[in-house]
């Protein structure tokens, strides 16, 4: 196959090579550059390729898998118990119909069980194709999209996710310089405010707009953690084991309408750290 010939064909299969890896990563930028990367790889590569749709979904979906462990390293031990679900061969497409609150449970899943799940269930891959990317046998790669379909079957049906689930997702977007996911999580009219103790530590004193607010987040918070104030989730930045700053979370309609940064020290006083939606200890 000539230069010509493959060039062709990788231009017919980038928008689906595209459309997985956006769905996988939740990052169109980031998506964007997996593709090119991918790209990249075909032009080098001067053996001889048998399906070469079949090579760009792989190679595509490695580079996507890399992108995921870097962001979240997993343990190895991945498979375990395996609830019993419809196959989706049977069923109804769930991750079509991904919104805010089901891409909150796909951030949760491991990197192996996220791209099982999406390319299973929204890109009909066979498993025997998924199990090679993963390095794994074809049973294994089953159950790993049958445990992430269970959990996101699980989380699916409230429509809304819960407040806690809002405040994590979008201080682990904060981390990890997830630009995309942080707007996705923030109300069109969002604001960050201070008071007076929080702006003597050194926070803004107001901040509004979508994307100002993602701008300044994106990649930091790297020293805060999970907690709650009173009965509210939150997160706040530590510091020798002391809380110095809140980040105080109102959520409206799973989307965060406002952040107030806190340090009264009344205020960090009722700061209790948490797992989730549970309370530590």
């Amino acid at each position: 196959m000539g230069i010509v010939d493959r060039t062709e064909i990788f231009e017919a299969e980038r928008p689906r090579l595209l459309r997985m890896a956006a769905r996988v990563l939740a990052d169109h930028a980031e998506a964007e550059d997996v593709v090119q990367q991918a790209w990249l790889r075909l032009h080098r590569n001067r053996s001889d390729i048998e399906s070469l749709p079949a090579w760009l979904t792989t190679v595509t979906t490695r580079l996507c898998l890399d992108r995921l462990r870097a962001r979240i390293p997993v343990p190895s031990a991945e498979l375990g118990p395996v609830a019993t679900v419809p196959d989706p061969a049977d069923d109804v497409v769930l991750a079509d119909a991904v919104g805010a609150a089901l891409q909150l449970v796909l951030d949760r899943l491991s990197p192996r069980e996220r791209v099982a799940f999406v390319l299973h269930d929204s890109f009909g891959v066979e498993f025997s194709t998924i199990a090679a990317v993963l390095d794994v046998t074809p049973v294994a790669a089953r159950k790993l999209a049958s445990r992430a379909r269970a959990k996101v079957g699980r989380s699916a049906p409230g429509g809304r996710p819960a407040e806690w689930e809002v405040v994590d997702a979008f201080m682990a977007a904060a981390r990890t310089g997830a630009f995309a996911h942080l707007v996705r999580l923030l109300a069109p009219d969002v604001a960050v405010t201070a008071d007076d103790a929080a702006m003597l530590a050194g926070t803004p004193e107001q901040i509004t707009g979508r994307d100002e607010v993602a701008t300044f987040f994106n990649g930091s918070a790297h020293a805060a953690l999970p907690v709650f104030v009173g009965d509210r989730p939150a997160a706040a930045w530590f510091h020798r084991g002391e809380a110095r700053v809140l980040f105080d979370f109102t959520v409206v309609d799973g989307l965060v309408a406002h952040i107030m940064f806190r340090a009264e020290p009344e205020v960090l006083a009722q700061v209790v750290r948490r797992d989730g939606g549970r309370r530590r200890g």
